[in-house]
C-alpha cells in the first residue's frame, strides 16, 4: 500500500541525494570513508523478488560505500528474522536490510508480540517498487481463463482451493485473504518461506494458486507453466498490459503496491546514513540496473533518508484502521 507508478517515480526523481559532492573529493579521501566490509541482510530465501533486489545493488555498494559488501539470506517469518538481525547489529555501516515495506510498516499491526516497531531503525533510501499478481498454474484446468473463473472452480473444487504467499501476513498473504472475504470464497492460504519454493510448486501443480510479486511469474508466462489473472496496482501493470487490476474484475479495495527500502539500525551517525543513501541512488540509477529490474517487474528509483521515513510514518499509520476494519491476521 503506497504510491502509484506514477507519484513513486515522481517522488524519487525529485527527491534524490546529488552525487557531485562524492565525486569531487580525492580518490584518497574517499578510500578513507569506506566501511571495511557490510553484510546486506535479506529476509528471504535465493531465488526470489526481495533476494535479487538485495544482490544487485548489494554488489554495487562494492568501492561506493563499503570495501567488501556481501548479501546474507535469513528467511524465515515473512522475512522478520532479518529485521531482528538488524535490530540487534552495530550502528556502523556494517549491517544493513534490504527488506519490503510491509515487515516495517504493516507487521506491527498484526504481530502482536513483534520485538520491533518502526522507531527501531534508520529508513535510508527506496530502491523499487512493485504490484503484486495473483497466477495459477497446472494444477488448474485449462479453462480457468479469468478471475471470475477461478473464483468459480474454487468455489467448486474446495479441497484443492490453495493458495501459496512468500510468507504469512505479508501484503501478498493480506490481498488474497480480501479476495476471499469479498467474494465469499473460502481459499486455504499455505504461507511459503519465501517466492522461490511457493513458485516452484505452483508451475509442478502442487498448488493452485499464488499470490506475489509479478516478477515472480514472468519468466513462466511465456512457456504458459502459470496464468496470470489479476494484478494489484490501480492501473494495469506495463510489465503485463493485458491482464486486468482487480478493480477492474469488481474488486476496488484491493489496489496495492510495495516499496523496497534499504534500512540502518538506529543510531547510525548521520554521514554513514547519507554516504548509505548515496551509494544506494547511484547503484539503482545505471541503465542495467533499470533493465534488470524491468526483467522483475520492478521500478527502480530512490530516494531521501527523509523521504522514506516520511513513507514508514505514513504508511504504518495508514496500516492500523486497515488492519481493524478488515480484521486480517496471519492466520487468516
Amino acid at each position: 500500500m503506497t504510491l502509484d507508478r506514477r507519484q513513486f517515480l515522481a517522488a524519487t526523481a525529485g527527491g534524490s541525494l546529488s552525487l557531485l559532492g562524492l565525486l569531487g573529493l580525492p580518490r584518497l579521501a574517499q578510500a578513507q570513508t569506506l566501511v571495511e566490509q557490510t553484510r546486506v541482510l535479506c529476509g528471504f530465501p535465493a531465488g526470489g523478488t526481495t533476494d535479487a533486489v538485495s544482490r544487485r545493488v548489494g554488489e554495487r555498494l562494492r568501492g561506493s560505500f563499503a570495501k567488501i559488501s556481501l548479501v546474507e539470506n535469513k528467511p524465515g517469518v515473512g522475512g522478520r528474522l532479518a529485521v531482528e538481525e538488524l535490530k540487534r547489529s552495530a550502528p556502523d555501516g556494517t549491517t544493513m536490510l534490504l527488506s519490503p515495506a510491509s515487515p516495517i510498516t504493516l507487521y506491527p499491526h498484526i504481530y502482536k508480540s513483534l520485538s520491533y516497531g518502526i522507531n527501531d531503525f534508520i529508513p535510508v533510501s527506496t530502491a523499487c517498487s512493485i504490484n503484486f499478481a495473483l497466477a495459477v498454474g497446472p494444477a488448474v484446468p485449462d479453462s480457468v481463463k479469468t478471475l471470475k473463473d477461478f473464483l468459480a472452480w474454487a468455489k467448486a473444487n474446495p479441497s484443492k482451493a490453495s493458495y501459496a504467499t512468500p510468507g504469512a501476513g505479508t501484503p501478498n498473504h493480506f490481498v488474497a485473504a480480501l479476495l476471499a472475504k469479498e467474494s465469499g470464497v473460502d481459499l486455504n492460504h499455505v504461507p511459503y518461506r519465501g517466492s522461490a519454493p511457493g513458485v516452484q510448486d505452483l508451475v509442478g501443480g502442487q498448488i493452485a494458486a499464488m499470490s506475489s510479486p509479478i516478477g515472480d511469474h514472468l519468466p513462466y508466462i511465456k512457456n504458459g507453466k502459470v496464468r496470470v489473472l489479476a494484478t494489484s496496482g490501480a492501473q494495469r501493470s506495463r510489465f503485463l498490459p493485458d491482464v486486468p487490476t482487480y478493480a477492474e474484475q469488481g474488486f476496488k479495495s484491493l489496489v496495492m503496491q510495495e516499496w523496497y527500502g534499504f534500512f540502518l539500525p538506529l543510531k547510525t551517525p548521520a554521514e554513514v546514513v547519507n554516504r548509505a543513501a548515496a551509494a544506494i541512488k547511484a547503484a539503482v540509477s545505471t541503465q542495467d540496473t533499470i533493465d534488470a529490474f524491468a526483467q522483475l517487474g520492478l521500478e527502480a528509483g530512490a530516494n531521501t533518508p527523509e523521504d522514506i521515513a516520511r513513507a514508514v510514518r505514513e504508511e504504518n499509520a495508514a496500516w492500523g484502521p486497515i488492519v481493524k476494519k478488515v480484521g486480517f491476521t496471519p492466520e487468516a
